[in-house]
């Protein structure tokens, strides 16, 4: 199979390290807008060749690697290009806006609504790594909406990538993934912003920081111009979400400047609970 991977970074990268490695892909023509990041990922096989986008539809799979913005953007304009045989999946983070955006396509039935849960904080040809994927979970959305052959295409890559395989309307979607993912990175930024703030020598974050630290400002590293589009595109759940959060932290709040032992000790417990279900992902 010959494929176009849109966006050669972390995601697209990896997607073709892996598939090429595992002999599902044959040729990858890789398409970016950043230079740089094309030569790069030239240089390090992610793609056999660099094509401008314009010249990279006559494939049998296209794959979307982008923030979800340009995902919205571009995927009509691809739908209206390729030819009727070829395959188009994204892997965007949300999936409701990008979905309206082609609902009444012509060729919506030739693409497939896809989110493989996957990924570092790093950005880049150069953060492209193998086994990215292995024994994550992938989601489709709207599958009634592709056609059978586009499914099961699909299906086989997140198989061969090891992945397991979820099917959701792209409403739930966006609205797990905003208390599961998007507010995971929503406080990892305010934690970053708010420590920046107040220790302005950062000797003493360099220092002092140990590994509860670093684990949880870990996403705080992650592309602004990946996650600022995907906050705007699920604002309303993640709003939501931030509400329900923010509620959490004030009652902790009170419960400390009330000298609440008991009851701060039992919401540490209560939280301590998603240790049984992280346990068995």
């Amino acid at each position: 199979m010959n494929a176009t991977i849109i966006g050669l970074g972390l995601i697209g990268g990896s997607l073709s390290k892996d598939l090429k490695a595992r002999g599902i892909l044959n040729h990858v023509v890789g398409v970016d807008a950043n230079a740089t990041n094309a030569s790069e990922a030239l240089k390090l096989k992610l793609a056999d060749e660099i094509k401008p986008l314009e010249e990279s539809f006559n494939t049998d799979l296209i794959i979307l690697a982008i923030p979800v913005d340009a995902i919205k953007k571009m995927l009509p304009e691809i739908l209206n290009r390729i030819n009727p045989k070829t395959i188009v999946i994204d892997t965007g983070s949300t999936k409701e806006g990008i979905c309206y955006e082609v609902r009444s396509h012509k060729n919506r039935n030739r693409f497939v609504a896809a989110h493989p849960i996957a990924g570092t904080e790093n950005t880049g040809p150069s953060a492209a790594i193998n086994n990215l994927f292995d024994h994550k979970v992938s989601i489709i959305c709207e599958k009634e909406l592709s056609d059978k052959d586009a499914i099961e295409t699909a299906a086989k890559l997140f198989s061969i990538l090891k992945m397991k395989l979820i099917y959701m309307n792209a409403s739930d979607h966006d609205m797990h993934l905003a208390y599961i993912s998007h507010l995971s990175h929503i406080s990892s930024f305010a934690l970053g912003n708010t420590v920046l703030d107040i220790e302005k020598n950062h000797k003493n974050i360099f220092n002092l920081a140990g590994s509860g630290f670093a684990s949880t400002v870990r996403l705080a590293k992650s592309s602004p111009d990946m996650w600022q589009p995907i906050l705007e595109q699920n604002s309303e759940n993640v709003l939501k979400a931030l509400d329900a959060y923010i509620q959490k932290l004030e009652q902790l709040r009170k419960l400390i400047t009330e000298k609440n032992s008991e009851e701060i000790h039992r919401f540490m417990a209560e939280a301590n609970e998603i240790r049984k279900i992280l346990e068995n992902i």
